[in-house]
């Protein structure tokens, strides 16, 4: 039964989640979207939301069902209204700047997640609407610490980037937020690239990511590229670097043959629009001029690390599509069996295999390696 006191609050973003938790009010949080994660502890809150489809297909798979249910109005993702109801909320923590990448007030709406409840929707595109919506989210609920602080901390720490890159020459950086089809990152990230010492090596129209074709990329010809896939963590982003091996005039880019391509967990980091803008903004000095290196390992990784997971995904890739039911691994010699074999062999064995399809996270060693090492 509900009493008085704090409001009870479920945050069904994860960005959101952050706020209320750099807001020291992480006792009021009852309920999560499924992509809540940090801090870690919030995991143990009752997930209210799920994908409303399978996110484990290719960059281009998912990109196809997405459109197809923009165009038909099904759902991205569904809410458990029901949940919400037994949790009692008071405040619900949605958003409205993507219909695609996070649960919108209107998903909350439609599911009657809503009723009744004081709905913070954030509006974030740009890093003054990033801090306009911490102080939404601290005026909904109590908070140990007040808004406009967590705001001047995350404005200290991008501005003493901005004061360690000033005397670095200037790079023009390209950040795909997503591989097929291409989108380079709009909102917020130009300012991020500007406060780094850098620029876009690509322009972007409009306050939102766009839609950029292969010979876009090979035009600007980018001193450095970042590749962070909403929604991708680390691991998942490395298995994009095969199919950009495989595009024409990869290897004859600038950013490629100087050792200057990154890929970096977007979803925790280049993606989400909280407190984490300030860890975005020394990831992107660590990147673009090697100023500093606590992120390296665990934010992103280079080019030349995750190589073997490449050539890995294109053996398999090659297997599958030949019907072969192992393919031999390019470092060990083992022979390795394919996901296609182990759906058909129709259990998890429950011994990490690489490529199982039944939920286990399998290995992926070279990188997993190389992530401990660094």
């Amino acid at each position: 039964m509900k009493t008085q006191g704090s409001p009870r609050v479920v945050s069904l973003l994860a960005s959101g989640t952050e706020i209320v938790c750099a807001l020291g009010a992480g006792r009021s949080l009852v309920g999560r979207s499924h992509e809540c994660h940090r801090p870690s502890w919030v995991r143990s809150l009752p997930p209210c939301t799920r994908p409303a489809f399978d996110v484990s297909g290719s960059s281009g798979e998912i990109d196809a069902e997405v459109k197809r249910r923009m165009r038909t109005g099904e759902p991205m993702y569904h809410v458990d209204a029901e949940l919400i109801d037994r949790l009692e909320a008071d405040v619900l923590i949605a958003q409205t700047h993507c219909e695609v990448c996070a649960v919108t007030a209107d998903d909350a709406r439609r599911a009657g997640g809503d009723k009744g409840r004081n709905v913070v929707a954030l509006q974030a595109g740009t890093l003054s609407g990033i801090y306009e919506d911490i102080r939404a989210v601290g005026r909904a609920i109590p908070s140990e610490h007040s808004a406009e602080d967590v705001v001047a901390g995350l404005q200290a720490r991008i501005d003493a980037v901005r004061a360690a890159t000033a005397d670095k020459a200037k790079r023009r950086v390209c950040v795909l937020e997503w591989t097929v089809p291409l989108f380079v990152a709009g909102n917020w990230m130009p300012e991020l690239l500007e406060a780094a010492n850098a620029s876009p090596a690509i322009a972007v129209e409009g306050p939102y990511s766009s839609i950029a074709s292969w010979q876009h990329v090979i035009d600007a010809d980018p001193d450095v590229m970042i590749v962070a896939p909403c929604g991708f963590d680390l691991e998942r982003t490395a298995l994009e670097a095969a199919g950009l091996e495989s595009l024409p005039g990869w290897d004859d880019l600038r950013a490629v043959h100087e050792g200057n391509v990154a890929f970096a967990d977007g979803n925790a980091y280049f993606n989400r629009s909280g407190p984490t803008i300030g860890d975005t903004a020394e990831i992107l000095a660590e990147i673009v001029h090697a100023v500093g290196e606590r992120f390296y390992g665990e934010a992103w990784l280079r080019y030349d690390d995750v190589r073997p997971t490449a050539a890995i995904t294109r053996m398999h890739a090659r297997a599958c599509a030949d019907g072969a039911s192992f393919y031999t691994d390019p470092a060990s010699g083992y022979q390795v069996m394919t996901a296609d074999f182990l759906r058909r062999r129709g259990y998890c064995c429950g011994n990490g295999c690489r490529h199982c399809p039944h939920g286990s996270d399998g290995a992926r060693p070279a990188l997993r390696e190389k992530r401990v090492a660094g």
